[in-house]
């Protein structure tokens, strides 16, 4: 018995010791996945990019004063993000580089997507976007006859449909609010409501009004300045109809007519200059066309 015993504290003793020195051993540096980066091109470079597909038309874009227009299919603004998410490809990064003519082994010599970013009309930069890798879902992706494997994010911003590609901004960036003439939407039409900012301050044109100034800039910023439709359509006006209106005043002297086309269950805007309409949960919409100028209850 005192053998067993004694065999036993040994047998202890050595499996106490192995795994102490499993623990404890110094650990291998994980292996590392190479990472390729696609290009190492930068953002300001560019100024012109064309997206074009097999069956579809060719959606190009153009910078204009520092801000991405679409120029085709439709000319309108564009939405800023969106051209980021296209143009990241420059900035994509591999597990694999592979130098290669062999264009068909990969999807490549007849390519889903060509996105091309000008630096002008005689500089470009070509990648081609390819099949997908069934093992992981990213897709390949040639630049200079050289392939790549990248998340299929970069092939989904470059192929999203065209309308979501517009700005859903009502204002440009470049048109600085200076007032609002509501006097044609049924609520203020008796009233004939005007907003102007004199000064870095808000006027009202009614004499019961009594705005603080902190409100008026937060809705102005919140409901003007930085909103975003929920989505945008294509707007051709009716010539035979004529819809509740206003305006908003601009720095420069110029406005920006808006036709109210629907109120409930969403509030739809729409913008003739540029031909767009804008969709706005009805919440968010009345806020739009109600500013808190405090009037007094009836």
């Amino acid at each position: 018995m005192k053998k067993r015993w004694i065999l036993n504290l040994i047998l202890l003793a050595v499996v106490a010791g192995l795994v102490s020195f499993l623990y404890l051993r110094p650990k291998p540096d994980a292996v590392k996945q190479a990472a390729y980066e696609v290009s190492s091109y930068k953002l300001a470079e560019f100024n012109a990019i064309k997206v074009e597909f097999p069956a579809k038309a060719a959606v190009t874009f153009e910078k204009v004063n520092g801000f991405w227009n679409l120029t085709a299919p439709y000319k309108t603004r564009a939405d800023q993000a969106s051209v980021q998410r296209i143009l990241a490809i420059i900035a994509a990064s591999s597990s694999q580089k592979i130098v290669t003519d062999d264009l068909q082994k990969f999807g490549l010599h007849q390519p889903s997507i060509k996105l091309t970013l000008y630096r002008d009309k005689n500089d470009s930069e070509e990648f081609l976007f390819g099949t997908y890798n069934p093992l992981n879902d990213e897709q390949y992706v040639s630049h200079r006859n050289t392939v790549y494997l990248i998340s299929n994010d970069y092939g989904s911003a470059a192929s999203s449909q065209v309308i979501e590609l517009v700005d859903k901004a009502p204002l440009k960036p470049t048109e600085k609010v200076v007032g609002f003439d509501f006097s044609h939407l049924e609520q203020w039409e008796a009233s004939r409501l005007n907003l102007d900012l004199v000064d870095g301050q808000w006027k009202v044109s009614l004499d019961k009004a009594k705005p603080t100034q902190n409100e008026m800039n937060e809705w102005a910023d919140y409901s003007w300045i930085h909103t975003r439709a929920k989505s945008v359509e294509l707007y051709t006006p009716d010539r035979k109809v004529t819809h509740p209106s206003f305006e908003v005043k601009l720095a420069d002297g110029s406005k920006v007519h808006f036709d109210k086309i629907q109120e409930s269950p969403e509030l739809i805007l729409a913008r003739p200059d540029e031909g767009l309409m804008y969709y706005f949960p009805q919440d968010e919409g009345f806020v739009m066309l109600n500013p808190p100028i405090n009037l007094p209850s009836k």
